[in-house]
């Protein structure tokens, strides 16, 4: 069954789960470098690059305990490039999206978030957690928020991750305003 939002395609339709949010766990690295030596042994000499992204990067940051991985490939749509081999690797298609795709581990300890090498996609994300590992008032700020916003009941995760936009919004005018400052680049970090 795929369940259809506005221009978003969920795979297997939309699903309730409890928004659970953990104390920063240093061993959340060592949780991405796992993952991410897996895709890297799935796609062999394809171009790309992994990133580790969202709150589980970030320390001091509480976080749901779910790895976020940022694949970056030359063309997120053509799945047949990257797909057959990240599915035997364990990863399974959840979201399809114009210019973004995620996959999911069976353990749902696993996201990973696909979009095109050089793309708003990508530097939005590694801006934002770059920013965020620097500026320890947006690291509460934005800890604070996802704690209160946590304490309610939400119908998916999507609707947390929606709630979340106003003060992911202002944290990121600041981080545009510090990439400008000091010239942070995509390919610099």
């Amino acid at each position: 069954m795929i369940a259809t939002m506005p221009d978003v395609d969920l795979i297997g339709g939309p699903e309730k789960r409890q928004i659970i949010l953990c104390t920063y766990d240093p061993a959340w690295a060592k949780d991405f470098e796992a993952e991410r030596r897996k895709i890297e042994v799935a796609l062999g000499l394809l171009p790309h690059r992994v990133e580790h992204v969202g709150s589980t990067s970030v320390a001091g940051l509480a976080a749901k305990p779910i790895i976020d991985l940022q694949l970056s490939v030359p063309n997120v749509e053509d799945e047949d490039a990257y797909l057959p081999h990240l599915e035997p690797a364990g990863y399974t298609l959840r979201v399809r999206e114009h210019g973004h795709r995620m996959l999911r581990t069976a353990s749902l300890k696993a996201h990973l978030h696909v979009c095109d090498t050089g793309s708003d996609w990508e530097r939005r994300h590694l801006l934002f957690r770059d920013w965020l590992r620097r500026s320890p008032e947006d690291r509460r700020s934005y800890d604070l928020a996802k704690r209160e916003l946590a304490r309610r009941d939400w119908p998916t995760m999507n609707h947390y991750a929606d709630a979340k936009s106003e003060v992911i919004t202002a944290i990121f005018i600041r981080a545009e305003a510090w990439a400008a400052e000091t010239g942070w680049l995509l390919y610099s970090n």
